[in-house]
């Protein structure tokens, strides 16, 4: 019998695939097309680009394809069953990420209906950023990064120091948050020197978390632009004229509907900050305030808050219920309470059923290729031009289509790189000048006449309510093809 991780991993795995808008709610953002392209060209034998090879308007500039490691994994997926193989690899890796969600639960001592019930704002708040993107890697590296830490033994030796090496250089090939591996080593490094300096107790070698630390950090080098990759990554998270015009950096509105579960994955962790200090916790309490920081100001960061913040919180709270002087007929409630979720704990503890995740797995797949699944497994025609895109194939060789960020990488993927695009959701390499003109031409701010003259736009790709569409028509632009989602217009 699968225990309860095994079965909330497998629900994660089936609603990633079939329930809602079924796969193809893992490609509403485009930016998925240009990391399978990518990696396509680096399993044909390609080195790794250096310049942009997808653009007209920034062809030849240096870029990083800082996450290329996970751009291959895609890729791969790819070739394997098209888009559907990339809905299968990012809901596995969702789903396991569930599994060791959990685990790390019972490793600080967690409650197990305090964990089931916290398993419900936990999957609100991933599913807002439940993308076909790299980001999901970095969500299971972050959860075996907490748990490894809370499993670290008391004697550090040159072999695990190389482990986190290479942990550290697999994190920085697949996404650009590999700088989290050595400020979790580093926080839990300062936990233990504060339970030292604070209540005195005997040392926990607090250095073996410096080791892991430094061990890491060196390992996050080991990628093919070196410390150029750090740099670039500074200068672009530091960048606030950047970040402010980009929409998955900004704060979460807690006022749209049915977001009472990601407020209240956010206000459980906050509610917990004076017992991880009284439980002497002190490397949970910076884990937990960072973490709740970063998912206040800006909503990429709200599942980091979910899948390490909450775990933790669950073990403080425990702990605290276990020792909390209350009434005698309160008491004897939580006791009974607390007995009783040990026992049921006990039992899934007697579970494993490993042997059911193949199965699992191998039947999603399967039902994936069913003709009322399949189809879904594409990126959504009502968002995306999925039809213009024909029309858009024939137009002249050298034609410069204006279109924007959301159509870019769309058109990546579907023409492989080969037609150019004006603009799409690398918005580290296009820089803030770039994106302050392509607001101003997309809103059809004053001054758009002439950006469209300088860029040199032959036709334009824009969906149907872009107040630029009707101000290009009243110019002289003609139509050339529409549909529900999007005009073609030829200048």
């Amino acid at each position: 019998m699968p225990d309860v991780s095994l079965l909330v991993a497998t629900m994660v795995l089936f609603y990633g695939l079939f329930f809602g808008d079924g796969a193809g709610k893992l490609f509403r953002d485009s930016d998925t097309g240009w990391h399978i392209r990518t990696g396509e060209s680096l399993l044909k034998g390609n080195p790794l680009p250096r310049t942009d090879p997808y653009s007209f308007t920034m062809a030849g500039k240096p870029w990083f394809a800082w996450e290329w490691g996970s751009d291959i994994l895609l890729g791969a997926a790819h070739r394997w069953d098209g888009l559907r193989g990339v809905a299968v690899l990012i809901s596995a890796a969702a789903a396991l990420s569930v599994w060791v969600w959990f685990h790390l639960h019972w490793k600080v001592g967690g409650n197990f209906f305090l964990a089931c019930a916290m398993a419900a704002p936990m999957l609100t708040t991933i599913s807002m950023h439940w993308l076909a993107r790299p980001h999901v890697f970095s969500w299971l590296l972050s959860l075996a990064a907490v748990l490894s830490l809370e499993h670290t033994p008391p004697r550090i030796g040159w072999r695990t120091g190389l482990a986190w090496f290479a942990a550290g250089a697999l994190w920085a090939n697949l996404h650009a948050s590999f700088f989290l591996l050595p400020c979790l080593c580093f926080l839990y490094a300062l936990g233990c020197g504060a339970r030292e300096w604070i209540w005195g107790e005997e040392p926990e070698q607090a250095s073996r978390f410096l080791w892991l630390a430094g061990a890491s950090a060196a390992g996050t080098l080991a990628n093919p632009y070196g410390w150029r990759l750090h740099q670039h990554v500074f200068e672009y998270l530091t960048n606030t004229g950047l970040l402010a015009r980009i929409g998955e950096f900004q704060s979460f509105n807690f006022h749209l509907e049915g977001a009472w579960q990601i407020l209240l994955t956010v206000m459980a962790p906050l509610a917990a900050l004076p017992l991880m200090l009284a439980r002497r916790r002190v490397d949970h309490f910076l884990l937990a305030c960072g973490v709740a920081a970063m998912a206040l100001r800006s909503a990429r960061a709200l599942p980091l808050a979910a899948l390490l913040v909450l775990p933790l919180a669950n073990g403080t709270i425990t702990e605290a219920l276990e020792h909390l002087d209350v009434r005698l007929r309160l008491r004897q409630w939580l006791d009974a309470f607390l007995s009783y979720s040990g026992r049921v704990r006990l039992l899934d503890r007697r579970c494993g059923g490993y042997a059911f995740a193949p199965l699992a797995f191998l039947l999603a797949v399967g039902l994936l290729r069913t003709p009322a699944f399949s189809r879904l497994a594409d990126f959504p025609p009502q968002e995306f031009p999925v039809a213009a895109a024909a029309a858009v194939e024939a137009l002249p060789e050298g034609a410069r289509l204006l279109a924007p960020d959301k159509y870019g990488g769309y058109l990546i993927y579907r023409f492989g790189g080969k037609r150019k695009v004006f603009f799409d959701g690398r918005s580290d390499f296009y820089g803030v000048a770039f994106m302050k003109d392509y607001i101003r031409l997309i809103e059809a701010r004053p001054g758009w006449p002439a950006l469209v003259e300088r860029f040199g736009f032959t036709h334009a790709l824009l969906p149907n309510n872009y107040s630029l569409l009707a101000a290009l028509e009243q110019a002289g632009w003609h139509g050339i093809y529409k549909d529900d989602t999007a005009t073609l217009l030829r200048k």
